[in-house]
């Protein structure tokens, strides 16, 4: 009976102490990121991390939106980069989860384009304005519309805006929703565009060069580093986030998005 009540205690020791290091002591970080550039800047942050900390990173691909904050909490990865704010507390309202932010990265900002407006103050009435048709990228797009004067949202607007929203349009403009993907090659049918970076730089669009206004430092879709809960003092992924926050990372960024990447720290 001695032995058995032995061997219980040290099997709930030996639990315990198991449960801690699985928190406090990650061996190696597992970070999801969407397949794309983000991974090119997720491996720099690999090398600087290995180099700085002695700190392995293995980076975990995704094609599917859906899935790195799935995979974040149910323990499969421990932090993952590739979401905004709106996002992450939409994803955690329709699952019921405990994901947190621990750092922003970069801004790939969002801008108003035209080929026949030169100056956004002087947009012509009933001007045809196109942006993004999914939720999130429109109320982004109102979002901005309104810092330039052009409406007014009710309640000063939120990420879940829609054209319903609108409560003042002193230019009559003709809001239209299309592929978010297709807008650059419609900016010569309209008077201006809403475009996301990511789309306008294959156009030959840069939002510092080419854009009428443009999202600034204090946009609420900056990129994160999110992390569950419970881990948000983790050491090794504090360490995480100074290796890409690192100098080599921005060099990264500048040469991928041609210096359109907006620093959000």
């Amino acid at each position: 009976m001695k032995y058995l009540l032995k061997l219980i205690i040290t099997s709930l020791l030996a639990g315990t102490l198991l449960a801690c290091g699985s928190n406090d002591s990650i061996d190696t970080v597992k970070v999801g990121v969407i397949a794309g550039p983000e991974m090119d800047l997720m491996e720099v942050a690999q090398d600087i991390a290995a180099k700085q900390f002695n700190l392995k990173v293995k980076i975990v691909s995704f094609n599917d939106y859906s899935m790195p904050n799935t995979a974040l909490n149910d323990g499969s990865i421990n932090a993952n980069i590739f979401q905004h704010q709106p996002y992450l507390t939409e994803s955690n309202a329709a699952h019921g989860s405990h994901l947190v932010a621990i750092a922003k990265t970069f801004i790939y900002p969002m801008a108003v384009y035209s080929k026949s407006v030169g100056d956004i103050t002087k947009t012509p009435s009933k001007a045809v304005v196109a942006i993004p048709n999914d939720p999130s990228n429109g109320a982004r797009a109102l979002l901005l519309l309104q810092k330039a004067n052009l409406i007014k949202l009710k309640n000063g607007g939120s990420p879940k805006s829609s054209k319903l929203d609108i409560v003042n349009n002193p230019k009559l403009l003709n809001i239209k929703e299309l592929d978010a993907a297709q807008l650059p090659r419609l900016l010569t049918d309209v008077d201006l565009a809403v475009i996301n970076t990511n789309y306008a730089i294959p156009a030959g669009l840069l939002p510092t060069r080419d854009a009428l206004l443009m999202e600034g430092v204090d946009s609420l879709y900056a990129n994160l580093i999110v992390v569950r809960e419970q881990d948000k003092e983790n050491e090794h992924l504090k360490q995480l986030v100074t290796a890409f926050q690192s100098p080599e990372v921005v060099a990264k960024a500048d040469e991928l998005f041609a210096k359109q990447a907006i620093k959000a720290w």
